[in-house]
């Protein structure tokens, strides 16, 4: 073999990349001089697409594959560097690889609560997490928009920028947002999706689809979710007199087996129900000055306790029967069939 043969197989470059760094989506080959011998091999790894670079202009686009570098595969250099008339000496580009793989389990989330106008609450504040995956879909645009001339490019870099991107776009659409955020809260998937059809386009201007996009929590603030837990509460609480006088009735049978018996809590069971009907009345009344709750009806109780003859007051009945068992004038069957009948009545 000929000296002159021997340098001449010495230019012929392999250019690949083997992609040994995690995290890396653009890279740069390095070359001596930045030279690259005709009749070069590329190789184009799946999941890879490698851009040509010549005098600062993009002069082509490789998918997967394994390409000779002559003027069929780059005829867009013919021009440049006369290959047309079979000119073989080493011209200068740049060849930078970059990653189409699918970037999966990536994490988002509003380092500060975002501000929006809902329907329900007027301005909420909230902070809000979840995962996303995206990946390089076109590299052309990818190098020109976001990773140019650089050596490298990391997926931290470019996650960052498209993290900033995700929560302008995400507080633009639940501002812009007619559903109420609670129903949106209440189905994260079709808050995901909602988000996700608008950063589609976002990230189609950087050269990256967006495959997945997925809300994990929604934080409320401290003094909304108090809000809503008492209009939780109340809804379960219901109407405020029956559940009065279920306390007061239910607690007689305990206090009978006590030192004093229900003798100890007669005078307070009137009392009691009076003042469960006051607070029945105010909660009620405070509601029904909402608009479009009407208030309903509440019975004088008061007035009735205090008419009622004391042959009709459940607790000097309910003493009178315990003192007829103690004395075992009754049996215990009569006395529990005796007592239901008169719970029955008082809490109806």
């Amino acid at each position: 073999m000929s000296i002159g043969s021997f340098i001449k197989k010495q230019f012929i470059d392999i250019l690949q990349w083997t992609e040994d760094t995690d995290g890396v989506l653009a890279w740069r080959h390095p070359m001596e001089d930045m030279e690259i011998q005709y009749g070069g091999s590329l190789t184009v790894r799946e999941s890879q697409m490698a851009v040509f670079v010549n005098e600062g202009k993009i002069a082509d686009v490789f998918g997967p594959g394994m390409y000779k570098l002559t003027t069929q595969t780059l005829p867009v250099l013919t021009y440049l560097k006369n290959w047309d008339k079979l000119f073989e000496s080493p011209f200068k580009s740049d060849v930078y690889f970059f990653s189409t793989r699918l970037q999966i389990g990536r994490k988002w989330g509003t380092a500060q609560p975002i501000t929006i106008r809902d329907a329900d609450f007027g301005m909420v504040r909230l902070r809000a997490f979840g995962l996303y995956s995206y990946k390089i879909v076109d590299p052309k645009l990818f190098y020109t928009e976001i990773s140019g001339t650089r050596a490298e490019y990391t997926r931290d870099e470019v996650e960052e920028q498209l993290r900033n991107l995700l929560i302008a776009t995400m507080t633009g659409t639940l501002g812009a947002s007619s559903i109420p955020f609670l129903d949106m809260a209440a189905n994260q998937p079709l808050m995901a999706q909602t988000i996700r059809e608008k950063l589609v386009p976002e990230f189609a201007r950087y050269g990256v689809a967006l495959d997945n996009f997925a809300v994990t929590n929604v934080s409320l603030p401290e003094e909304l979710q108090k809000a809503i837990d008492t209009r939780i509460s109340m809804g379960m609480m219901g109407d405020m007199a029956k559940y009065t006088q279920y306390q007061v009735a239910s607690s007689i049978p305990l206090a009978a087996q006590n030192e004093g018996g229900i003798a100890g809590i007669g005078a307070g069971l009137a009392a009691g129900a009076v003042m469960g009907q006051a607070m029945a009345g105010g909660l009620v009344g405070g509601v029904a000055g909402a608009p479009g709750v009407p208030a309903p009806a509440v019975p004088p109780v008061a007035a009735a306790s205090a008419a009622a003859p004391a042959a009709d007051d459940p607790a000097a009945r309910l003493q009178k029967l315990k003192e007829l068992l103690d004395k075992s004038l009754i049996s215990q069957a009569e006395f529990d069939t005796a007592k239901a009948e008169i719970l029955k009545k008082l809490i109806g």
